[in-house]
């Protein structure tokens, strides 16, 4: 595909849109590719010139627009030194649409890490500092080692943040001009330097650490796989806690609440929200409650805690499954990044939740805390002054984007055709039919000389499927959280011929697999998606780790009336569609793919209840800012808890 075909094919939405904007777009990457031969014989010294020039028209504030085409010519010539790698026409595109503040939809393997460097080099200019914002530690480092590379001979200097950082160190990662980090990190330091400026106004819950902020103001962030941290994760609260001692009476009521809550019936004691995360008891559960013994420590203990503590645990039995919201590893339990598949290091449900399932589980009970500070990634990143963000899905969630960010969003070409094959649908009655299928369509693709992903939505998904799968004799490697630490191996071998993995949402997001020419010569990685996600970007991650870069490449969907998106019906009803699948099938237990509309309707569904959850919390959360703003309190640390 020629630049002007690229170029055309750009498609923007929203405030992007329109000729216009597309006619820019093609001028300003035709001259900056102009440009760029010009710069081949200038010496490393010529070239921090021409940068050096750059940086002071920035400071007298010179339009970024101005300046583009020079800048991202200099960034390119850079990038040609460091890497050998001439940058291509569509990442000059993807350059473009960040710089000015918006979502570029790039596909995966279309270089999204050196199309980065492009804004962040731009924004960087002016001295006002540039986050890059990724989706774990590893990367942070990664990535930031790279652009050392790339943006230094420029006269920019790279920093990164890390969990083992002081907080001296944080603070020269945040000096820099460009500074990468995961949105945990940067949002904690923030959380961190509201406590320490409450504190040196005499705040209770001041750090006892040094006064002094570890960031600068919040001016530019660029957000990789930015669906995930700003749509998926929206609603995630960043939590400063501080330690909180059991008493007696709290111990045994989290104890007894487990055992109270197995002798509620629904309907008529509680009810449950869709997914059952939450629980409400009725007036007959109630009345129930206060009939039921209880030990001494929980006498005098006030009704309305007794009932709360209740509602966790029918929550914690009903809507949290071991290995498939959590793990337990080592006596610990530790959360499961749903939309992932990772451990969420260091996290934990809030107001006796956590401890509600560690009785389930008849854990240890980790450390109470109370609140000392947070806020949600939502309202953390709507902070920033300026803001971008690169991801291959984020067409689906576009105007919430729009509507959430102020970020519209814009498709970006692939650089060669895709070459992906997308095969039909396979639907089953039941989980145990699918994985059969899957067993004996798995021996098909491996005689044709393929490499076959298998990605589940659970650990306990995962290992159902490796059982089956071993039971025939086939070999096969899994990769959920419990083998976190064989991850790079694992995804190393995953596109070698014969190869199968069985991966939960790890082998997803960000993902990179190296295919084996004779695979690629076969017809390319296979990739089957064993379940429907609750959001639709989740699924075309997944597929989307086939057929990179003009590769070829195929995927496929099995999916069965016994998967985890179904739970999302009532019993009732959930009940009737699957006796009505068994009677309709096969003697394989195979369905006919009219089926496949409930599966969209209900994905369909709960992806309008999240967005739905997400803008009211925004919501709430702007008044609740506007109420803290107007008696002069801060609306990220918990003030009342703490006095």
């Amino acid at each position: 595909m020629s630049t002007v075909q690229m170029l055309r094919a750009w498609s923007p939405w929203g405030a992007v849109a329109g000729l216009a904007r597309r006619q820019r777009g093609w001028s300003q990457v035709a001259e900056i590719e102009r440009r760029g031969p010009a710069l081949h014989s200038l010496s490393a010294a010529d070239l921090l010139g021409r940068a050096s020039d750059l940086r002071h028209r920035a400071w007298r504030q010179e339009p970024l627009p101005r300046l583009l085409p020079e800048a991202y010519a200099l960034v390119g010539e850079s990038i040609r030194r460091a890497t050998g790698f001439t940058l291509h026409a569509v990442q000059l595109l993807g350059g473009i649409t960040l710089a000015e503040g918006a979502i570029a939809q790039m596909q995966t393997g279309e270089g999204k890490t050196l199309t980065a460097l492009l804004p962040a080099f731009l924004r960087a200019l002016s001295g006002q500092g540039c986050h890059v914002v990724t989706v774990n530690d590893y990367l942070s480092q990664r990535d930031a080692q790279l652009a050392s590379r790339v943006l230094e001979p420029l006269g920019l200097t790279v920093g990164w943040v890390a969990p083992e950082q002081d907080n001296e160190q944080r603070r020269q990662a945040y000096l820099q001009d460009v500074t990468y980090g995961t949105a945990r990190e940067i949002g904690f330091d923030f959380l961190r330097d509201r406590l320490r400026q409450a504190g040196s106004l005499g705040h209770a819950t001041a750090d006892p650490g040094s006064a002094a902020p570890v960031q600068r103001d919040l001016h530019f962030a660029l957000v990789d796989e930015a669906d995930n941290v700003l749509i998926d994760d929206a609603k995630t609260p960043l939590i400063i806690a501080l330690p909180r001692p059991h008493d007696e009476a709290a111990q045994a009521l989290f104890r007894w609440s487990v055992r109270a809550a197995q002798s509620l019936e629904l309907s008529r004691d509680f009810t449950l929200e869709p997914h059952g995360r939450a629980a409400q008891l009725t007036e007959a559960g109630c009345l129930r409650l206060i009939r039921t013994h209880k030990p001494q420590p929980l006498e005098g203990l006030d009704l309305e805690r007794i009932y709360r503590q209740v509602e966790r645990a029918l929550a914690a039995q009903h809507g949290f499954q071991l290995d498939h919201q959590y793990v337990v590893t080592d006596g610990k339990l530790a959360i499961v990044d749903e939309s992932t598949g990772r451990i969420m290091d260091g996290r934990k449900w809030q107001e006796g939740l956590h401890q509600a399932i560690e009785a389930k589980e008849r854990l240890e009970f980790s450390q109470s805390t109370r609140t000392a500070a947070k806020i949600t990634v939502q309202s953390f990143f709507r902070l920033y002054r300026h803001l971008a963000g690169m991801t291959g899905t984020a067409a689906t969630a576009q105007r919430e984007f729009a509507g959430d960010y102020g970020l519209p969003v814009a498709r970006i070409p692939t650089h060669r055709p895709s070459q992906r094959v997308e095969y039909p649908p396979r639907l089953f009655a039941t989980a145990q039919a699918k994985r059969q299928a899957l067993a004996e369509a798995v021996e098909h693709w491996l005689a044709a000389g393929r490499a076959v992903l298998l990605g589940t939505s659970s650990v306990a998904a995962s290992e159902a499927l490796a059982a089956e799968l071993r039971a025939r004799n086939i070999t096969c490697e899994l990769l959920n959280c419990r083998a976190h630490d064989r991850e790079a191996a694992i995804i190393s071998e995953a596109g070698q011929p014969g190869r199968v993995t069985i991966a939960t949402n790890m082998a997803g997001r960000g993902t990179d697999i190296h295919v084996h020419p004779e695979v690629l010569q076969a017809g390319g990685l296979h990739v089957v998606a064993t379940e429907m996600h609750a959001s639709r970007r989740i699924d075309l991650q997944l597929l989307g780790r086939t057929a990179r870069q003009g590769e070829p490449g195929s995927c496929q969907f099995f999916l069965s009336l016994e998967d985890e998106l179904l739970e999302t019906l009532a019993p009732g009803p959930a009940r009737r569609l699957r006796d009505r699948g068994q009677r309709e099938a096969s003697t394989t237990g195979e369905i006919s793919a009219r089926w496949l509309p409930v599966f969209r309707r209900l994905q369909s569904t709960l992806e309008t209840r999240h967005r739905r959850q997400r803008r009211d919390l925004l919501k709430y959360e702007r008044q609740r800012r506007k109420a803290c703003d107007q008696i002069g309190f801060d609306p990220w640390l918990d003030v009342l808890e703490s006095q």
